[in-house]
């Protein structure tokens, strides 16, 4: 009889080739020239809406194989369920990319992240309200309370050099790469081996932090760690199925690291509005503008409301959905952890970082874990690897939400 590991490692190596070419990020996005066409226009007062043709692209033998390791996989097994609903969602990647600039690749999305209106973990207010609340917050904060040296501009270029020398410090030599990308229209973005900052950008004490603690160590040392595991391979790879989860952790890792201030909050709020936005007929120049008033710059505004707009009509009446997940993920990660020690499983929190995968995949995974077949994690980030401290955050959050703010004294009694 086959080996089921055997069996369900050979599958993983194919979905790994077949759904090596599904960059969905990278394929939806738009160049930097379109970009710099906009705000020049915008700047003369001629502000109209960006234009950028999708090539079409076929992904149908792709797809086919896709299709054909669902049904060779045994869902009955945790490395077969694993495999059926990851290249399902493939294959939902691979139809959105191969609709890119319609309003179904809008709704593909939604179905890959998730609608505004969805609520939160445990019955909770939609991503919406959330974000609504965050937004809130910001907004009636005084800005100048912020202390002087939070409003220093780092330069791209030296943020580089200390971003460059935090990482080799962390993995003791030259693992990830932090080069300038001109061309980039996001202030940032990680892969496994290079992180790339927009050329000529400029950067906050907070956004350094953010990129070490969000970017290098949960984007790029998850897919490290991914690469390290012999028989699930596509734990390397970012699949959306995965987004909601990884996204999730890494802003849970802003936030326990102290790197998560108000303002990132409201920016991650902003995108979530804008996304609703967008789906009851906005355009993306009601967008760009929503941005604008909230207090972004035109550039700034340009990439918040491109983020929006990638892969789908400009005109409004659909969305790109992937920013739906940071408050949703968030939500779920943070209540893993809680749960996770109240159940004395920290060991499940840590197994996180093994790879690319979701809340439920590492608790499936977990008699994998522990009889050697895949693999824990090479790499931890500080605030995971001192367990300690860990717990002791995470038993002050259980306590404290048993407190009812609603039933306080105005004297705080």
């Amino acid at each position: 009889m086959t080996d089921p590991i055997a069996h369900h490692a050979a599958l993983d190596a194919r979905m790994v080739r077949a759904a090596r070419e599904l960059r969905v990020l990278s394929l939806a996005s738009w160049p930097a020239a379109v970009q710099e066409r906009f705000l020049a226009d915008y700047a003369r007062g001629r502000a109209r809406l960006p234009a950028h043709a999708y090539p079409r692209r076929d992904f149908g033998p792709q797809r086919r194989e896709l299709e054909a390791i669902a049904a060779e996989a045994d869902p009955g097994h945790p490395l077969g369920a694993y495999l059926v609903e990851s290249a399902r969602d493939w294959d939902l990647a691979a139809r959105m990319l191969e609709a890119l600039g319609t309003r179904e690749a809008g709704a593909l999305s939604v179905m890959l992240y998730g609608h505004p209106r969805d609520p939160l973990p445990g019955g909770g207010p939609s991503a919406r309200e959330a974000a609504a609340h965050f937004i809130g917050i910001a907004d009636e904060l005084d800005r100048e309370l912020v202390a002087p040296e939070e409003q220093v501009k780092i330069s791209a270029t030296a943020l580089q050099l200390q971003l460059q020398n935090q990482l080799d410090a962390f993995f003791g030599g030259r693992v990830v790469a932090v080069e300038l990308d001109p061309d980039l229209i996001a202030k940032a973005a990680a892969g496994a081996f290079r992180i790339r900052l927009r050329g000529g950008a400029a950067f906050s004490d907070y956004d350094q932090a953010q990129l070490l603690h969000h970017e290098a160590l949960v984007h790029s040392l998850t897919a490290l760690n991914g690469r390290e595991q012999q028989v699930l391979p596509s734990l390397a790879m970012s699949s959306p199925r995965v987004t909601a989860t990884q996204e999730g952790l890494a802003v849970l890792a802003e936030q326990i690291t102290g790197s998560l201030d108000i303002e990132r909050m409201k920016r991650v709020s902003l995108r979530t509005e804008a996304i609703a936005m967008a789906l009851e007929g906005a355009d993306f120049l009601q967008v760009f503008r929503h941005f604008m008033d909230a207090g972004q710059d035109a550039a700034e505004s340009f990439s918040s409301a491109q983020r929006v707009f990638r892969g789908v009509p400009v005109e409004g009446g659909t969305a790109f959905a992937k920013d739906t997940v940071y408050l949703r993920g968030l939500v779920e990660v943070h209540t893993f952890f809680r749960h996770a020690l109240r159940e004395g499983r920290l060991r499940q929190c840590r197994r996180l970082f093994a790879g690319k995968m979701t809340l439920h995949d590492v608790e499936r995974f977990e008699p994998l874990f522990e009889a050697g077949v895949l693999a824990p994690p090479r790499w931890l980030p500080p605030w995971t690897a001192r367990a300690n401290g860990l717990a002791g955050l995470l038993a002050f959050s259980l306590f404290a939400n048993r407190i009812r703010l609603d039933r306080l004294s105005d004297g705080g009694a």
